[in-house]
C-alpha cells in the first residue's frame, strides 16, 4: 500500500509498505542538479553530494561508515541533473538509523575545509576519469552540443574551472538555497509502517526550514549539427540523438516501447543489425535521456575508424524505418512483455521500489497503481510507434557527437538525413 504526507515544513513523505520483506530503503531526494546551477557554480551539486559524507555535528566521516555497516546496511548517494538523492538499505528494525542519518548529513555536516579540499581533488580525479573513457565522454559531449548554453547540456561533475574555484561559502549558501523542505522528499519501501516513517521524519527532519527554492529554468532547444573530438583512439566513438518527450509525456509507455525496439536490448534493431549481422561493434544500444519538460533519444556504437561511416548510415536507417513503416505485430508484443517483465522484476527490490516511488513523485505528482502502468504498455499500437517516430526523427532535430580518429575523407560531409 503506498500513502503520502506532507510535513508543516513542507517535506512530502511517501511510503509503500511491501510484504514478505526483511529490509527498507529509505531515499532523502533534494529538487536540485546540474539544471539548478548558473554557470560558474556547475558542479556544485555533486561537490555538496560529496560533502555530505565528510561529517556531521554529531558524527565524523569515520564514524558515519562505521554505523551504517555495523548493521549491514548501505548508505549512498547520487546527483542527477533535476535532483540529487540520498539512499540508505537496511533491515526494518534499522530504519529509525537510516532515517537519523540521512536527516544528519542533510542538516548538520559541517563543510570542513581540510576535507573540503580533499575532495575538491577526488571530483577533479573523478573528471579525468570520464575525460579518459571515451564511451563515457562522448555521451557528456553530446549532451552539451545537443542543448548548447543550456543548463541541462552542462555535465553534472562540473568542468575542472568551476570545480576548482567553488569555496566553502558558495557550498554552504547553495545548501540554505535548494535544501529545504519544499524541495525534500522522503521515500521509503519495504517493511514498514507509514505512521512510524512520518513521526521519524518529522522528528529527525525537524531543524529543516520551509519554502521552495527557485523552480527550474524554460526548456532548452535542441540544436542540430555534427561535433567532431579528434582523439588518437583504437574506435570511434559515436553518439547520435533526437529530441523526444519529457517524462510526464501521455505517449511516455509508447517512447519506452520505441526505444527498446530501436536499441534497448539485445534483441533490439541495432544491437542485430550493427554486432549480430555485420559485426562492426561490440557495444551499441539507444537509450533515453528525459527530463520533467524535454528529453532526447541517443543511439551510441563504438566502431573502427573506417567503419564509421557505415555504422551512422545504419543508425540512420533504423531511424527511417521507425519513420516509415510499422513494427510488426510480433515485434511490438514481445517488447511490449519484456518491458512488463522488467518491471515486475524491479519490485522484488525495496531499492528499486523507492526509486519508482520518488520518480513518480517527482515527475507525474503521483503514484498511479501498478495495472495502470502495465496497461499503459498494453495500449500502445503500431500505429502509435509510427506516429511517434514520425514525430521525433526529424532532420533537423538531428545532431552527432564523435570522438575519435575519422579518416580524412570520412569528416566530411556526415550526412545527417532520415526523411
Amino acid at each position: 500500500m503506498i500513502r503520502k504526507s506532507t510535513l508543516d515544513n513542507g517535506i512530502r513523505v511517501v511510503t509503500e509498505q511491501v510484504a514478505g520483506v526483511h529490509s527498507a530503503t529509505v531515499g532523502a531526494w533534494v529538487e536540485t542538479g546540474s539544471r539548478h546551477e548558473t554557470p560558474e557554480q556547475n558542479g556544485i551539486s555533486h561537490f555538496v553530494e560529496h560533502m555530505l559524507f565528510k561529517g556531521t555535528e554529531r558524527r565524523s566521516a569515520k564514524d558515519i561508515a562505521r554505523e551504517i555497516d555495523s548493521v549491514g546496511g548501505v548508505l549512498n548517494a547520487f546527483t542527477g541533473r533535476e535532483f540529487s538523492c540520498y539512499y540508505a538499505k537496511v533491515l526494518s528494525p534499522r530504519l529509525p538509523l537510516a532515517i537519523d542519518l540521512l536527516a544528519d548529513i542533510a542538516l548538520h555536516s559541517l563543510f570542513d575545509l581540510d576535507e573540503l579540499e580533499k575532495e575538491r581533488k577526488v571530483i577533479l580525479q573523478e573528471i579525468y576519469m570520464v575525460e579518459d573513457a571515451p564511451e563515457d565522454l562522448v555521451h557528456d559531449l553530446f549532451t552539451q552540443n545537443f542543448w548548447p548554453g543550456h543548463p541541462l547540456g552542462r555535465p553534472i561533475l562540473g568542468s575542472r574551472e568551476s570545480v576548482g574555484s567553488l569555496s566553502r561559502g558558495d557550498l554552504v549558501r547553495f545548501v540554505e538555497q535548494r535544501y529545504r523542505g519544499g524541495n525534500i522528499l522522503i521515500c521509503a519501501a519495504g517493511e514498514l509502517e507509514h505512521e512510524r516513517v512520518l513521526e521519524q521524519v518529522g522528528e529527525f527532519f525537524a531543524g529543516l526550514g520551509g519554502g521552495v527554492a527557485p523552480g527550474l529554468t524554460q526548456a532548452p532547444v535542441c540544436q542540430r549539427g555534427v561535433d567532431i573530438i579528434e582523439k588518437d583512439l583504437e574506435q570511434v566513438h559515436l553518439c547520435l540523438g533526437s529530441s523526444a518527450l519529457p517524462q510526464n509525456h501521455p505517449d511516455r509507455f509508447a517512447l519506452h516501447l520505441l526505444n527498446n525496439i530501436l536499441g534497448g536490448s539485445m534483441s533490439s534493431r541495432l544491437f542485430q543489425s550493427i554486432r549480430e549481422d555485420l559485426g562492426l561493434a561490440y557495444s551499441t544500444y539507444s537509450y533515453l535521456n528525459c527530463h520533467s519538460d524535454t528529453g532526447s533519444l541517443v543511439l551510441y556504437a563504438g566502431t573502427s575508424p573506417e567503419e564509421a561511416r557505415s555504422v551512422l548510415h545504419l543508425m540512420l536507417k533504423e531511424l527511417r524505418r521507425l519513420t516509415t513503416e510499422l513494427v510488426s505485430e510480433q515485434e511490438l508484443q514481445a517488447t511490449q512483455e519484456q518491458l512488463k517483465g522488467h518491471l515486475l522484476l524491479s519490485l522484488e527490490s525495496t531499492d528499486n521500489r523507492m526509486t519508482r516511488l520518488a520518480r513518480n513523485e517527482l515527475y507525474l505528482g503521483k503514484n498511479p497503481p501498478l495495472r495502470e502502468v502495465v496497461q499503459g504498455f498494453e495500449k500502445v499500437t503500431r500505429e502509435d510507434i509510427l506516429r511517434l517516430g514520425q514525430s521525433l526523427f526529424r532532420d533537423e532535430q538531428l545532431h552527432l557527437q564523435v570522438v575519435g580518429k575519422l579518416p580524412q575523407a570520412d569528416i566530411t560531409p556526415l550526412d545527417l538525413t532520415v526523411g
